[in-house]
């Protein structure tokens, strides 16, 4: 942990006594600086100058000047009674020549100009106070007397200074050590009560604890706010409770209403089945025979002479929409008007006693076409002459035997696509074949590409570098990525035209989604404008669920199809508010292992999603689908593999379908015994 993090880390009162600390050491710090700044200043600029005047005042006496000029002896002989002055740090005595006589230094030795014309030059370099004196001699040129004044400060002023300094820092630390004190009483010591409360709040879950008040600072009002929030809480607890015991005695009044409606609901069950047991011996063998008339799946309309309805069952009813009672009585034109135009008919088996058959006819049925077929059987006996109708909804026939049909076209342009990858297979690995040689001719290591670079004048080298400098291997290196890429696609094509053996075998079944995947993912239709690849693929496998038997062909000829529905469907929103996304998911369940495709597209609303795996059932526009897809695709999971196929589905939210497969082939036989 660094130190930064340590300091954040520590409690508001430490942070504020260090944080004090730092500032008395800092301004005790910054004082000495700068008194002892202000003192060296003083000294150069300021003491020193006048002390060296001084000293050249009293050496430019006239006899001393004499004196001294006359002789090296003298000059040291002066220079000796200026070496008790401490402000004097050097000085030299120059004779009327020019010369040096004599020197006295403080300390470290300096470097003395050895000629009097030396000393303007050498007071540019010096950075000490320097005082040059001429001392006069009658009848001769002048002597010169050249002063430097002390830079350094004495010991006594360092001594001075460290010792009011320790002062200052003692009485920094005991007005530390009582700013500590209140810090703690006034800050620090608020704050843990407060965290206290808090923690006993949490651990005994008793809201009508309070904090003390205190003084009318931020602590304070902190202190008042949590008592408010206690007050709000408590508050708030003792309207739950107040809640749940309101709610406990509604309960208990419904429990008691319930077992009153039970009593009751039994009573009524016993009076309707003493009633149904008085009416069906009333009725007797004309309800039998009702009910048999009425089980049948055919439409059953029995008609007189005069061709008036006599019997009629509840498949009619259904068919007709007319209820029993309306229709019995009723001329059969009026009673079921579709029928009217083969009146001609009926009349010709009534009179002919012949059975007439009608193989297809279409009448709508909630907004959508039906097919049936009519026979009409004579009728004779001691009941009189009439006929009988019965009318045959053959609609999943029709659609299986065109299902069927087109079963064995899709079959027929799989055999062709397999063709027709087999030929592209040819161009394909000439193309790649043909890259591979490009480059291998383009290679300066073998000695044949050198040999005929040399025989024709030529520098291979230069050449790469002109093919590197247009990009051509890159280009190359493009056109063999795009032939793997389409080789790849045509053996997955290959695969998924095999014809299925039916033979169920153990399959991995995130291998199989993913490549289910990658073929979807080169689906781009470009009438509908939707991009497989530009949804969000989520990827949910349950890693508990080992290998499942099934026909990988057929199960991926699925997947394809709800991949497909699912891009189409994300593509239809109409204002997308999130990107789209295709959720894949497995799941041990068992017996079963399940698969789960969900997108977040338009959805289904419920009269589609009752007839999604019907035959031929398209909500799309003509030429934009068959309607076989998801109905081949119930057909294959539910009667080739003996699983379970269903659909959720939530308009403007999304589709879920769900697979199950069974986990065992045996149990798979089990299946097909027991629907056996």
């Amino acid at each position: 942990m660094t130190l930064r993090q340590r300091l954040e880390n520590l409690p508001v009162g430490q942070k504020l006594l260090a944080a004090l600390l730092v500032l008395l050491v800092t301004i005790l710090l910054v004082a000495n600086l700068a008194f002892i700044s202000a003192a060296y200043w003083i000294t150069q600029d300021s003491m020193g100058p006048q002390a060296l005047q001084t000293i050249g005042r009293l050496v430019a006496n006239p006899q001393l000047s004499a004196q001294a000029s006359e002789s090296a002896e003298d000059a040291h002989a002066l220079l000796k009674e200026l070496d008790s002055y401490t402000p004097l740090r050097a000085a030299a005595v120059y004779g009327s020549d020019g010369k040096l006589l004599a020197q006295l230094q403080h300390g470290q030795a300096l470097s003395m100009p050895k000629r009097y014309r030396n000393i303007d030059g050498w007071r540019l370099t010096e950075f000490r106070n320097t005082q040059l004196i001429a001392l006069p001699r009658p009848g001769n040129p002048p002597a010169h007397l050249l002063l430097v004044a002390s830079s350094e400060l004495p010991m006594a002023f360092y001594t001075g200074t460290l010792s009011a300094s320790l002062a200052i820092l003692v009485f920094s630390v005991l007005l530390w050590v009582v700013i500590a004190r209140q810090i703690k009483r006034l800050i620090t010591q608020p704050i843990n009560r407060l965290e206290e409360l808090s923690r006993q709040v949490t651990r005994e879950e008793s809201y009508a604890l309070r904090a003390q008040r205190g003084n009318d600072d931020e602590i304070g009002s902190l202190a008042a706010a949590f008592n408010t929030m206690l007050s709000r809480i408590e508050a708030r607890e003792d309207q739950l409770k107040r809640a749940r015991d309101e709610f406990q005695s509604a309960y208990d009044q419904a429990q008691g209403l319930a077992e009153e409606t039970r009593h009751t609901n039994r009573k009524l069950e016993l009076e309707v089945q003493v009633r149904s047991k008085i009416e069906k011996k009333l009725t007797g063998f004309q309800n039998y025979l009702n009910s048999i008339i009425d089980s049948m799946p055919s439409a059953l309309i029995a008609l007189d002479e005069q061709l008036y309805v006599t019997q009629w069952n509840q498949e009619a009813t259904a068919l007709s929409g007319t209820p029993l009672h309306q229709a019995l009585n009723q001329p059969i034109f009026i009673a079921f008007e579709p029928l009217k135009p083969f009146l001609p008919q009926l009349k010709d088996t009534v009179q002919k006693h012949r059975v007439a058959k009608i193989d297809r006819v279409t009448w709508p049925k909630d907004d959508e076409p039906r097919h049936y077929a009519l026979t009409f059987y004579p009728l004779t006996g001691g009941g009189g002459r009439g006929v009988v109708i019965r009318i045959d909804d053959i609609t999943q026939r029709l659609s299986l035997e065109e299902m069927m049909v087109q079963s064995e076209k899709m079959l027929s342009v799989g055999g062709l696509a397999a063709g027709m990858a087999h030929e592209i297979n040819n161009p394909l690995g000439a193309i790649l074949h043909n890259v591979q040689n490009i480059r291998r001719r383009l290679s300066p290591e073998l000695p044949r590409n050198q040999q005929q670079a040399e025989e024709l004048g030529i520098e291979l080298a230069t050449v790469n570098r002109y093919l590197d400098s247009r990009e051509v291997p890159q280009l190359l290196e493009g056109i063999r990525q795009a032939g793997a890429r389409a080789a790849k696609i045509v053996t997955h094509m290959l695969s998924f035209s095999r014809r299925s053996d039916r033979q169920l075998a153990p399959c991995d079944l995130p291998a199989l989604i993913d490549q289910a995947l990658e073929i979807a993912g080169n689906d781009f239709d470009l009438t509908g404008g939707f991009d497989f690849k530009g949804q969000a693929i989520v990827r949910q496998f349950d890693p508990e669920l080992g290998p499942v038997p099934c026909t990988a062909n057929e199960l991926e000829q699925v997947l394809l199809n709800l991949l497909k529905n699912a891009a189409q469907a994300i593509h239809q929103r109409p204002a997308p508010s999130e990107p789209g996304r295709i959720v894949l998911r497995t799941r041990l369940n068992p017996p079963w292992a399940e698969i789960q495709v969900e997108d977040n597209g338009v959805g289904m609303p419920e009269s589609v999603r009752k007839r999604t795996f019907e035959p031929f059932f398209t909500t799309k526009e003509i030429g934009q689908g068959t309607g076989l897809g998801l109905s081949v695709s119930y057909f294959i999971i539910t009667n080739n593999h003996k699983g379970q196929m269903e659909v959720h589905s939530t308009p403007g939210q999304g589709t879920c379908f769900t697979l199950r497969l069974p986990l065992s082939q045996a149990g798979a036989h089990r299946s097909q015994q027991t629907e056996a």
